[in-house]
C-alpha cells in the first residue's frame, strides 16, 4: 500500500512539473515575434557613410551586418573616435545617455549591437561566439569607419571583449574604460580561489544549459527581463524586447556564455601577455552582484600603465 502511495506521489509530482514546463514553454512562445519586425527594420537601415553625421546605420563585415549607432560624423577626420561595447542582456541602446555628451565633447561615437544581438550578425555555430572571434568585430568595425586608433568603453560582456582587445592589439587603443568586469586574469584567479566569487558566478551554469534560459527569460512577455532591467527608459526597454522577442535572438546572446564551455578561467603561460599598459579607467559598484572585491583587488598585479579605479 505504501509503495503504491509513493508511486502515485511521484507520478503526481512528475505531472505537475510537466504541466509547469508546458505552461512556461507555451507562455514563452506567445511572447515571440515570428514576423521578425526588428530584423526587417534593420535591413532597411542605410549603409554607413561618414557623411551621415548621426543616427543608426548598418556596417557590413564579411557575411555579417552590424546595426550601429553613430554620432559626430560630420566629415572632420581630426576627431578622435570612441567605440562603445554593450553587455548582456541589452543592446547599444544602453549607451543612449552617453552618446550625446561624447559627441558634444568633440568625439565621433560608434556603438554597435554586437555579434548575436545584431539581427543580421547571428552565426549558427557556437565557436563563432568565442571571445577571440567577437574581439575581431571591434577592429573590423574600426577599420570600416576609418579609425586606426580609438578610445574603447565596455560594460559587462563588453568589458570582457574590451579586455581581450586591449591585450591582443593595444597599439590601436588610445584609452580603455571597463565597467563592472575586471582584468580577466584577476577575475580568473578569484574564480579559482575565492568562494564568494564562485557563488557570484554560479548563474553562468544556468545560462549555459540548453533552451531553458530562453524559456525563462521570454515567459509571460519577458517579465523576468523587464524586472532585471527595471529603471530603464521606455525607449531602451522597447528596443530590448523587440530584439529578444525574435526567435533565435536570445539563444544567440546566450551563446556568449555557452561558448565558454566548462571553464571560465583565463590562462596564459607568458605573464607579459597579461600586462596592460594602455591608460585604463575601471568602474565597479561595490554592490555588484556578479563581481566581488577579491577580483577587483587582484587587478593591480597586471596594470602597468596609467590606471584609475572608481568604486
Amino acid at each position: 500500500m505504501a509503495l503504491k502511495v509513493i508511486k502515485y506521489l511521484f507520478l503526481g509530482v512528475f505531472l505537475l512539473l510537466t504541466l509547469l514546463l508546458v505552461i512556461f514553454v507555451t507562455g514563452s512562445k506567445v511572447s515571440m515575434d515570428s514576423d521578425f519586425s526588428h530584423t526587417n527594420a534593420t535591413k532597411d537601415l542605410p549603409k554607413f557613410n561618414p557623411t551621415i553625421g548621426n543616427g543608426i546605420v548598418n556596417i557590413t563585415i564579411g557575411d555579417m551586418t552590424f546595426r550601429t549607432r553613430i554620432a559626430g560624423f560630420n566629415g572632420d577626420s581630426s576627431k578622435e573616435v570612441v567605440i562603445l561595447l554593450h553587455g548582456f542582456p541589452v543592446t547599444s541602446a544602453m549607451w543612449l545617455d552617453l552618446i550625446g555628451p561624447l559627441k558634444e565633447a568633440g568625439y565621433k561615437v560608434v556603438a554597435f549591437d554586437q555579434r548575436g544581438y545584431s539581427p543580421l550578425a547571428r552565426p549558427e555555430t557556437l565557436d563563432s561566439y568565442q571571445i577571440s572571434e567577437i574581439t575581431k568585430d571591434i577592429f573590423a568595425v574600426a577599420d570600416v569607419i576609418g579609425a586606426e586608433e580609438f578610445h574603447l568603453i565596455g560594460h559587462d560582456w563588453g568589458s570582457v571583449v574590451g579586455w581581450s582587445a586591449v591585450l591582443s592589439n593595444p597599439s590601436r587603443i588610445t584609452s580603455w574604460t571597463a565597467l563592472s568586469l575586471p582584468h580577466p586574469a584577476a577575475f580568473s584567479a578569484a574564480l579559482a580561489d575565492d568562494p564568494d566569487q564562485q557563488d557570484r558566478s554560479s548563474y553562468v551554469d544556468f545560462f549555459q544549459t540548453p533552451w531553458l534560459p530562453e524559456t525563462v527569460f521570454s515567459f509571460n512577455n519577458f517579465s523576468l527581463l523587464k524586472t532585471l532591467l527595471g529603471g530603464m527608459s521606455d525607449e531602451k526597454m522597447k528596443e530590448y524586447i523587440s530584439v529578444f522577442s525574435e526567435p533565435g535572438a536570445m539563444t544567440s546572446a546566450l551563446n556568449w556564455y555557452r561558448a565558454l564551455g566548462d571553464d571560465l578561467r583565463f590562462n596564459s603561460d607568458d605573464a607579459n601577455l597579461l600586462e596592460v599598459n594602455t591608460p585604463t579607467l575601471f568602474m565597479w559598484g561595490n554592490r555588484d552582484a556578479s563581481v566581488g572585491r577579491v577580483a577587483i583587488d587582484g587587478m593591480n598585479e597586471f596594470m602597468k600603465g596609467p590606471y584609475t579605479i572608481l568604486s
